[in-house]
């Protein structure tokens, strides 16, 4: 077996004393500039990382002092300067190969499958295939982590995901696929809705209906500003929402329509929503599976890849009691 730290040197960022000598940057401090990085916000990372904000400070000023460069601005509101993007893309994928060789080692000494790392921008689909795949394997921990697109090719990138799932293009490079599913994407209207009657809608006719949206970024409402923008309109946006079941119950209660996917069509829920198709060949979704070409999944991720790949994704989830309306999105 062949442990791969070939991202090792990236860790080992060297400051130089007056002896000539030097001092490896240690990987608690990765960590805790990693933290925040991604919140960009020191307060909160300290307490993500519970330890104490003016340690943190210190913490990241002295590897900015090792590394002869600020890797924030900090007028205003804390952000990621140029060299931080650049340095946070090194330091991510250092402790995500180390992690990889510790899953290894792991692996190799017989300690299970372990655990496996699967990224999404919503779950809401994924009951019916990761139910099976724990029926079929129990001893394998699945860890879900919910993330925009951009987000999780990031951090497969980084190794620190295993697999994700995307709703909307993402930039592939350095990433294998596998589609999983073409889907046309309807309208969810409430009960009594003029268009409840309706078969088809085209676009032009929504122009001036109030939308019950996800936030920017999400698959859904990407797909929302594409479609109006190429007709020259902007959607009128009543409520902007993370939550798929919250969005749902909105429309039900008759504050506004939505986009929702045929595959949410099949899932079986109480609101009294109805799903009248859009009239746009445009308005789809593919779901597709990424993983990162270059690391070596552990036997558990590749055994996951291979249950949502051949998952019925078409046909699966269908429930006898039906259901007109879309609790997933």
């Amino acid at each position: 077996m062949t442990v791969r730290l070939s991202c090792l040197r990236s860790i080992l960022l060297w400051r130089y004393d007056a002896s000539g000598m030097g001092a490896p940057v240690d990987l608690n401090t990765l960590a805790q500039f990693l933290a925040v990085a991604r919140l960009e916000h020191l307060s909160r990372a300290a307490e993500e990382l519970r330890v104490a904000q003016p340690s943190l400070s210190r913490s990241i000023a002295r590897l900015e002092a090792e590394l002869g460069t600020p890797l924030f601005e900090r007028g205003g509101r804390l952000r990621l300067n140029a060299a931080g993007h650049l340095f946070r893309g090194y330091a991510e994928r250092s402790l995500g190969e180390l992690e990889a060789g510790r899953r290894a080692v792991a692996e190799a000494a017989g300690q299970g499958l372990g655990t496996v790392r699967l990224a999404s921008e919503t779950f809401l689909a994924f009951s019916g295939p990761l139910a099976a795949f724990k029926r079929g394997h129990p001893g394998v921990e699945i860890e879900l982590h919910q993330l925009s697109a951009q987000e999780a090719a990031r951090r497969l990138r980084a190794q620190d995901v295993d697999l994700a799932v995307f709703s909307q293009p993402v930039a592939a490079e350095g990433l294998e696929s596998v589609p999983l599913l073409d889907e046309e994407v309807g309208l969810a209207v409430p009960v009594g809705d003029p268009l409840a009657g309706r078969t088809s809608v085209g676009v032009e006719e929504l122009a001036e209906r109030p939308f019950i949206a996800a936030r920017p970024g999400h698959w859904q409402r990407r797909l929302l500003d594409r479609l109006f923008a190429a007709r020259g309109l902007v959607p009128r946006i009543v409520c902007e929402s993370d939550e798929a079941g919250a969005i749902a119950e909105l429309i039900s209660a008759g504050l506004g329509i939505g986009l929702v996917p045929a595959v949410a069509r099949r899932t079986a829920t109480r609101l009294p929503l109805v799903w009248v198709g859009v009239d746009s060949p445009d308005c789809r979704r593919s779901l597709t599976l990424f993983w990162d070409a270059r690391a070596r999944l552990p036997a558990g991720a590749r055994l996951l890849r291979e249950a949502i790949a051949g998952w019925d994704w078409a046909g699966g989830g269908r429930t006898e009691a039906g259901g007109r309306a879309a609790g997933g999105f």
